[in-house]
């Protein structure tokens, strides 16, 4: 059944953050998303020119009207629009109709642009949204706001401490949970891009689509993650302040369980004609290694395809299956018979590959390649 994620939120009218990125995320990711708009917003790149409370009585109409036909299996909640409407919403959330859903709350206090989305009564009522969280997920300043980790642990819920608004050139963010500490952590390189507009949005939402979807919140987050840095690696660059990231460019990228089929490798036997023909096609060559007779090529959909110079291991045609869940994929297939020629291992151009041959010698490749797919380091 298709996962089934109300949205909790404000509306931007550029489309960046709130309701728009939201309803754009959790679409990308196989879920049905649904709204309860708690605000009307004038804003673009460049700020918010303007702020329109709803009322929490019509908030709370538009969730009761989707709760009693559909159905919710995940709740993400980012701006709140008031104090008034925190404090109905949570009310809500505890009603039996409600009690199975996950709860993702996005402590919405300032947008990207600077401009303040939540007043002190408004952050003070946060704490009866956090009370029913599965997460919370605040940046730091919005972290410290709330009196920090150990004030966020007190209502019971998990903490994603996101640090994108940190210092330095690696992000750091860790998932804290209450009664185990930190279990988890992620390190990566900073994007360099102003268009950073509904990245905690983006972010939130993804975990409560995969939430939705049963998977745990570990690798629910770590999901999102990638999420998010794809999209912020595929924006489209609109605006002239801080731009939307691109959502919609994230696709095929292997961010499902199992198998997506989006890779290929081919024999060459001369590296320029082959780079010169898949050009004609009009494919993108996003990696140039001539040196070791490789090159690979992205299409329209983000599919990739590479050629190989060589022969044996090293050039034969070679079908990829990329996977969000690589070794839990091996390891049931494995228990069902299927016979692996390399188990899952890292591999130094950031691919972790498990590999196989089927009944007719055809070789396959099971990986995991998250951005380094479309985005090594080495792209062009």
């Amino acid at each position: 059944m298709t996962a089934r994620v109300l949205i909790i939120a404000g509306s931007d009218s550029g489309g960046g953050a709130g309701i728009q990125a939201d309803i754009k995320t959790v679409t990308m990711l196989g879920g049905h998303a649904m709204t309860a708009i708690t605000a009307i917003t004038a804003q673009n790149t460049m700020g918010v020119q303007g702020v329109h409370a709803v009322p929490a009585e019509a908030v709370l109409m538009q969730i009761d009207s989707v709760v009693a036909d559909i159905g919710v299996d995940a709740v993400k909640i980012g701006m709140i629009g008031s104090a008034a409407t925190a404090a109905a919403v949570a009310e809500r959330l505890r009603r039996p109709d409600m009690a199975g859903a996950a709860v993702v709350f996005d402590p919405v206090m300032v947008a990207t642009s600077g401009s303040v989305l939540a007043d002190a009564d408004t952050i003070r009522a946060f704490e009866t949204l956090l009370d029913r969280a599965a997460v919370a997920t605040p940046n730091l300043g919005e972290l410290a706001a709330l009196g920090g980790e150990a004030a966020v642990l007190a209502h019971g819920c998990a903490l994603l401490a996101k640090g994108g608004h940190g210092e330095g050139d690696t992000v750091v963010d860790r998932l804290i949970e209450a009664d185990a500490g930190e279990v988890a952590r992620w390190e990566a390189p900073r994007i360099p891009t102003m268009n950073t507009h509904g990245t905690g949005c983006t972010l939130a939402s993804a975990i409560a689509t995969g939430l939705a979807q049963g998977m745990p919140l570990e690798p629910a987050v770590a999901r999102a993650r990638d999420f998010v840095r794809l999209a912020l690696m595929d924006a489209p660059g609109l605006g002239e302040g801080h731009g939307p990231m691109g959502q919609q460019g994230v696709r095929n990228d292997g961010l499902f369980t199992g198998p997506a089929l989006n890779q290929l490798t081919l024999l060459a036997t001369d590296y320029a004609a082959s780079v010169a023909f898949y050009k004609q096609m009009g494919l993108t060559q996003i990696v140039d290694s001539g040196a070791n007779g490789y090159a690979r090529f992205e299409a329209a959909n983000g599919v990739t395809l590479s050629i190989h110079v060589g022969d044996g291991d090293a050039g034969g045609t070679t079908t990829y299956l990329e996977s969000g869940a690589l070794d839990a994929w091996v390891a049931y297939l494995a228990r069902r018979g299927v016979r692996f020629d390399q188990m899952p291992r890292d591999e130094e151009w950031g691919w972790r590959e498990a590999r196989l041959t089927d009944p007719a010698g055809n070789r396959l490749c099971l990986y995991q390649a998250g951005e380094y797919r479309r985005y090594p380091p080495w792209r062009i």
